[in-house]
């Protein structure tokens, strides 16, 4: 049975409250933002250099953080270790929420210390910062995040968590159907690959083809019944099919497995909501 790892794992954790709190708005998906998860059609933008957006992060880091970068920065230059050096400036801009910036030492970090780990972080720091930016701003974190994804693939081929991201960033970024065909070519041996069956959820939502992902994040919790998260992403497909009960259903079971009174709290807030929109008997067969 394949996980999802640690970081994915936090990455989520860390945003489980704004789901709760945002997941339900009821809001349209944009139509440029859509992509559909059978065909790999989307909308994108050509990409644009990153370095506008870097230089862009720096400016907004408070003065003393500012000039605590820049000394770190220059200590690289003479440093044995380099990668330590990086991990300084990176653990600095990461506790003032600076993602890009992150990725950006992250990646000098590898260029440093070439090693599979290292270009991996760097690549999944770039994808996981392309959430924070505007559309017409995602491309070039895409195309910095494909080129570290690359670079592992170089170095040892047979990371397929480093393929499904890979296949991501092009389903995302320049070549849609390219990552679709390539997600469907690890699922051939790899179908219970947790990862694998939330990015093909995540396509389908935002395309909204709710059955597709309904049936995909059932999966993901039929291969990891822990990966409790899921519930909440359930509950939101089935509300946009209009399946309320659905929606209920999938939020009562994401409370039975948290201890997080706050969460529980919104959580049966918006239950109690949709009991009060959901029609009089309203018929629901799982």
């Amino acid at each position: 049975m394949k996980s999802v790892n640690t970081k994915q794992i936090a990455v989520i954790a860390g945003i489980v409250i704004l789901i709760v709190l945002l997941l339900f708005a009821n809001t349209k998906i944009p139509e440029k933002e859509k992509v559909t998860a059978e065909s790999g059609h989307a909308g994108h933008t050509n990409a644009s250099s990153i370095e506008p957006l870097i230089e862009n992060a720096r400016k907004l880091l408070p003065d003393e953080q500012k000039q605590r970068v820049k000394q770190l920065e220059e200590a690289t230059v003479s440093a044995a270790d380099k990668k330590t050096a990086f991990e300084a400036i990176i653990n600095l801009v990461d506790s003032v929420r600076q993602p890009l910036l992150a990725a950006h030492f992250m990646e000098k970090a590898a260029l440093a210390s070439s090693t599979e780990k290292n270009w991996e972080e760097a690549g999944n720091r770039y994808f996981m910062a392309t959430r924070f930016f505007k559309e017409e701003e995602k491309p070039a974190l895409y195309a910095k995040a494909m080129e570290a994804f690359e670079k592992v693939l170089q170095i040892n081929p047979a990371n397929t968590e480093v393929r499904i991201n890979l296949a991501s960033c092009y389903v995302e970024g320049p070549e849609p159907m390219k990552g679709i065909t390539m997600l469907r070519e690890i699922e051939k041996t790899d179908s219970n690959n947790v990862n694998l069956q939330l990015n093909f959820a995540f396509f389908s939502q935002r395309s909204g083809q709710w059955d597709k992902a309904i049936a995909r994040f059932n999966k993901v919790l039929k291969i990891q019944p822990d990966f409790v998260e899921a519930y909440l992403h359930l509950a939101d497909a089935y509300e946009q099919k209009g399946d309320k009960q659905g929606a209920i259903e999938s939020l009562k079971s994401y409370m039975s497995k948290t201890d997080d009174v706050t969460i529980k709290a919104e959580v049966q807030n918006y239950i109690n909501q949709l009991s009060r929109e959901s029609a009089p008997g309203e018929e629901h067969k799982h």
